[in-house]
């Protein structure tokens, strides 16, 4: 089914393009990299979004598969359009040594397995956890914020190996978390599509 694109959006994303190219980009590293962008308003992030195409496609097929979307909070959820996602903060408690992010992606994991798309753009503790257990997600869109173990987190991140979005600066956000998500559920999958 294809996504009716509001004037105001088209627009955007006419600005974006006008003031920044992104023809330079794969298509998936494009849309994710735009999609950012435009929920941002930060063209920043065409230099500091971290991303392998390779990733995206497998994402990308994994994703439109039905593989489950996990977020680390409810705001990054919210976000998300067009398709369920998976947050145990709610459920999350103290628990010793783990921070009730971390927590919440333990008792995700529990839940989903190995195999989802999870997306965290809130706590790097989150993100550490998920780097602590040996989920075999398919892709962690990692784009915690903030001044206190984010970047230290993104790095462990793209350290690990793991099929990654991250970011190299402290910026990020719920926001741009699931923006990066809606890129890959809004990018066709079929060449007749149109985005």
């Amino acid at each position: 089914m294809n996504r009716i694109v509001h004037p105001i959006e088209q627009e955007s994303y006419r600005r974006l393009r006008a003031r920044l190219d992104t023809s330079h980009f794969p298509p998936l590293t494009r849309a994710v990299v735009e999609r950012v962008i435009h929920s941002a308003a930060d063209l920043e992030y065409a230099t500091d979004l971290v991303t392998d195409e390779d990733d995206l496609v497998r994402a990308h097929a994994a994703l439109h598969a039905g593989a489950p979307v996990v977020v680390d909070v409810e705001m990054v959820g919210a976000g998300i359009t067009r398709r369920e996602t998976v947050c145990r903060l709610r459920d999350a408690g103290s628990v010793a040594g783990l921070t009730r992010s971390a927590h919440a992606i333990r008792l995700a994991y529990e839940q989903v397995g190995p195999g989802a798309l999870w997306v965290i753009g809130n706590a790097p503790t989150a993100l550490e956890e998920l780097l602590a257990l040996d989920a075999a997600p398919a892709l962690v869109i990692g784009l915690p914020v903030g001044f206190v173990g984010a970047v230290e987190s993104k790095a462990a991140l793209r350290e690990s190996g793991l099929p990654a979005v991250s970011n190299v600066s402290e910026k990020g956000g719920s926001a741009v978390a699931a923006a990066a998500l809606n890129a890959l559920l809004y990018h066709p999958t079929s060449p007749e599509e149109t985005p």
